[in-house]
């Protein structure tokens, strides 16, 4: 009987982990680091403002999507009845 879950063996690797997925990596990372390298004057002018950019982001991925637990509560109990 043919079961319904994959197994780990049968998956094909990530991309990312493949050969060509690790060169890819590190030739971006290559690439960036002469780019920041050439125009160091100008990313450190920008630096503050991608800072600035990265606020909602972390705000976003640091509070697990807002995914917040509410599991087992009767959404027409108001917020103070549920205090103690």
């Amino acid at each position: 009987m043919a079961s319904a879950h994959h197994r780990a063996d049968d998956a094909a690797p990530l991309f990312w982990k493949s050969r060509v997925g690790i060169a890819s990596i590190m030739l971006a990372v290559i690439g960036l680091f002469y780019l920041v390298r050439e125009h160091y004057g100008q990313a450190l002018q920008v630096l503050p403002y991608l800072i600035l950019l990265l606020c909602p982001l972390l705000h976003l991925f640091g509070h697990h999507h807002a995914a917040h637990s509410h599991r087992g509560r009767d959404t027409d109990t108001a917020k103070d009845e549920t205090r103690k």
